[in-house]
């Protein structure tokens, strides 16, 4: 398990995006490394990426602990292809860390992972996707059709900063003892929300908002 490409976006003039002064950092390229890997902060007040010198131009939605890191399979990227008859070069879904060897979707919330000699995450959760990233990859119907398709990749969270650069390993160090994968996240908080309270078996490594979700949810269904 490895890292292809480390990525790295610059915050462009786009018209797809939502963000205030309508820039974005999707549109992400690889970079020779190394790349210094921190936790940028709460969302919407830190940082944004937890790459340096990485650009999140919406951090309203995008960035922040819990989404410090994107990582997406180079093993998907390549069914992709298959599926929509194009190349598509590693950093091409927003990704910071294209990975090969790794099953992100049975990833587990909470599961660590060292990548290269010092950096420590922690799974945290799936991509859902955006207009943003409906327009960057310019594709019909893409926020649906990536949503049935359930590889969304893993957004991982800092537990302990380090520098990374493509080639580096990538080791599990623990997983948790319970069913919330990331692609079971994923499927919960998209195409079916009756699987949201068993999401609660993440405890912690959930973030405060899906948490919320999932009580509003469950005050609902209660009535």
């Amino acid at each position: 398990m490895h890292l292809i490409s480390v990525n790295i976006g610059r915050a462009t003039v786009a018209d797809y995006t939502d963000a205030v002064g309508g820039r974005t950092g999707i549109g992400k390229r690889p970079v020779p490394g190394p790349v210094a890997v921190r936790a940028p902060g709460p969302k919407a007040t830190g940082l944004g990426s937890g790459l340096v010198g990485d650009a999140v131009c919406d951090n309203r939605h995008h960035g922040g602990d819990d989404q410090a890191v994107y990582a997406y399979a180079r093993e998907d990227l390549d069914w992709w292809e298959a599926e929509l008859g194009r190349e598509l070069p590693g950093g091409i879904f927003g990704e910071n860390f294209t990975t090969s060897g790794i099953d992100l979707g049975g990833a587990l919330l909470g599961e660590r992972w060292r990548v290269g000699a010092d950096l420590v995450l922690e799974v945290a959760s799936a991509r859902i996707p955006c207009r943003t990233f409906q327009g960057a990859l310019d594709q019909p119907r893409w926020v649906r059709r990536f949503t049935e398709a359930v590889r969304p990749g893993a957004y991982l969270r800092v537990v302990e900063e380090g520098e990374v650069s493509p080639g580096d390993t990538v080791e599990v160090l623990s997983r948790p003892d319970h069913e919330v994968s990331v692609a079971f996240w994923f499927r919960a908080f998209t195409t079916e929300r009756a699987l949201l309270p068993r999401t609660l078996a993440a405890g912690d490594a959930m973030e405060p908002a899906a948490h919320e979700t999932v009580r509003t949810y469950l005050r609902r269904h209660a009535r």
